[in-house]
C-alpha cells in the first residue's frame, strides 16, 4: 500500500459542509492515511479566520480586557461544524479549558494553536481516525525554535504504528510542554514534516486553487497552471510571494525526494501541480514555469572607488545589518558598488542610524536610498540559460516604459531578478508574462 500524506487548509475546513467535502476527498483514495489540518478558515470574502478570533482573543486577554465576545464567536464557528455534522465532540469542555486560559497568564502561542488543534480533533472524531496532537510529537527548543531533526524521530514513532490518523498543523512544543507555533501558513510545513518522517510515497497539499499558476491572477487575467515545477522553482516563487505553500515547506520532503501534489477542494479531480526532483519520463521541462514579485521593497546603494580591493568592506556592511537583526533581500556587488536590498518595513525603525553608522565607519564616495520598489523575478532552471529568454523579458519592460532600477541574476541562474518602481509593479508583471507566455507552454 502506497502512503499519501494529505494537508488541508483552513479554507477547505471553513465550515461543515466543507468537511464533507474533504472526507470525500479521502474516502475516494485508501492512500489518504495521515491528515492534516489548519484551522477553519474564511467561508465568503468578509468572513474573520478562527487563527485572527484567538488572536484577538490574546490580545483583550493580555490587556486585560473582555475577551468573552471575541471566544464566543470562535465557540461558535466550531459549534456549528460539530451540530451540521452530528459530532459526539466535548466542544464547551475544550472552550472552558482555554477559557481558564485566557483569564489567567495567557501565552500567545497557545491560545493561537487551538484553531489547528480543535479542527484536527473534531475531523479525528468525525472520520474514526487517531488524533495525533503535534505538542508530543513536532519539537521546539527552549528558545521556539523548530528542531526538525528530533521532530522526525519523534513523529515517526508517533505515526508509523498507527493505520490512519489526523494530525493538527502549525505548532508542537518544547521538552516542557510549551506550546510554540511556526509562522503563518505553517500547516504545510507540518504536512512536509509527517510525509519525511513516514517517508510517505506522495505530500499532497488541498487549497483553494487547482495548482500553481505562472502569475498572480489578480493582475494576469487567466495565467497558465504548471503542470510540474522542481523544488528549487518552488521555494523560489514561494519566497518572491507566490502563496499557495509555505517556503519552508520544501526542504522536509526534497530531502527525501517526496513529490508535493498541489490540489484543489474545489475542483478534486483537477491534477493540479507537481513539485519533483526530476520529471517523469516523456514530461517536457519548460525553459519558463512562472513569474512572481515583491512589494514593499527599499535599495540602498554605498559607492566607493575600487570598493572591491578593500578587503572587509562588504563584511562590515553585513555585520551592521547583524547587528540589527535586519534581514537583506539580496547584495549586488560591482567594482565600485555594493547594493543591499531590504524590506522597507524592517529597514524604517533604523535607516537613519544605520545610514549615519555607514557614512562614519565607511566612508563612502556615495551613499543612496531608493524606495517604494518592487522587485519581480522570472522563474526557470532552463529559461533564464537562455539569452533570448532574458533580452526578451528586458525589451518588455523597455518597451512598456517602465524604468529598472537593479538587475541581477546568480550563478545558478535559476531567476532573473529586477527591481521596479513599486507604482509599475502590476504593468511590469503583465508585460514581462506576455512576453515569456510562449516559454511556458
Amino acid at each position: 500500500m502506497r502512503t499519501v500524506v494529505a494537508k488541508f487548509g483552513g479554507t477547505s475546513l471553513a465550515d461543515a459542509e466543507r468537511f464533507r467535502r474533504i472526507r470525500r476527498i479521502i474516502e475516494a483514495d485508501g492512500d489518504r492515511r495521515f491528515i492534516v489540518v489548519s484551522a477553519p478558515g474564511k467561508r465568503f470574502e468578509s468572513d474573520e479566520k478562527v487563527t485572527d478570533l484567538l488572536l484577538r482573543c490574546y490580545a483583550l486577554a493580555a490587556a486585560g480586557e473582555d475577551f468573552e465576545g471575541a471566544l464566543s464567536a470562535v465557540g461558535a464557528r466550531f459549534e456549528s461544524i460539530v451540530r451540521k455534522l452530528d459530532v459526539d465532540f466535548p466542544l464547551e469542555a475544550e472552550l472552558d479549558k482555554l477559557r481558564r486560559h485566557l483569564a489567567g497568564e495567557p501565552w500567545r502561542d497557545y491560545v493561537v494553536s487551538r484553531g489547528e488543534y480543535l479542527n484536527a480533533r473534531i475531523l479525528a472524531r468525525w472520520l474514526g481516525f487517531t488524533f495525533v496532537d503535534p505538542e508530543w510529537c513536532v519539537c521546539f527548543d527552549g528558545e521556539g525554535r523548530l528542531d526538525a531533526a528530533v521532530t522526525r524521530r519523534t513523529l515517526g514513532a508517533a505515526l508509523r504504528p498507527l493505520e490512519r490518523a489526523v494530525i493538527a498543523g502549525f505548532y508542537g512544543a518544547d521538552m516542557d510542554g510549551k506550546i510554540y507555533t511556526l509562522s503563518r501558513g505553517g500547516s504545510d510545513v507540518t504536512g512536509s514534516l509527517v510525509a519525511a518522517a513516514i517517508g510517505a510515497d506522495l505530500y499532497e497539499n488541498w487549497t483553494d486553487v487547482s495548482g500553481l499558476l505562472a502569475a498572480d491572477p489578480r493582475i494576469v487575467p487567466g495565467p497558465r497552471t504548471v503542470k510540474y515545477v522542481s523544488y528549487r522553482e518552488l521555494r523560489t516563487l514561494s519566497y518572491m510571494g507566490a502563496s499557495v505553500l509555505h517556503t519552508d515547506a520544501v526542504l522536509p520532503v526534497s530531502d527525501m525526494d517526496i513529490p508535493i501534489n498541489i490540489r484543489n477542494t474545489l475542483s478534486p479531480d483537477d491534477p493540479g501541480t507537481t513539485i519533483v526532483r526530476r520529471l517523469p519520463k516523456g514530461e517536457v521541462k519548460y525553459p519558463i514555469i512562472g513569474v512572481a514579485g515583491r512589494t514593499g521593497m527599499s535599495v540602498i546603494q554605498v559607492e566607493k572607488v575600487m570598493v572591491s580591493d578593500e578587503s572587509g568592506f562588504t563584511a562590515v556592511m553585513l555585520e551592521m545589518l547583524k547587528n540589527r537583526r535586519l534581514p537583506f533581500e539580496h547584495c549586488l556587488t560591482g567594482i565600485d558598488t555594493v547594493t543591499l536590498v531590504i524590506r522597507s518595513d524592517l529597514l524604517a525603525p533604523c535607516k537613519e542610524e544605520l545610514f549615519e553608522e555607514i557614512a562614519r565607519r565607511l566612508k563612502p564616495d556615495y551613499l543612496g536610498l531608493t524606495e517604494q520598489l518592487s522587485m519581480i523575478a522570472v522563474i526557470g532552471e532552463k529559461g533564464t540559460e537562455s539569452c533570448d529568454a532574458n533580452v526578451r523579458v528586458l525589451q518588455a519592460l523597455t518597451q512598456a516604459g517602465i524604468p529598472i532600477n537593479t538587475i541581477n541574476q546568480g550563478a545558478g541562474k535559476l531567476n532573473l531578478l529586477v527591481g521596479v518602481p513599486e507604482d509599475r509593479y502590476e504593468d511590469a508583471i503583465r508585460a514581462i508574462y506576455a512576453a515569456i507566455d510562449d516559454s511556458m507552454q
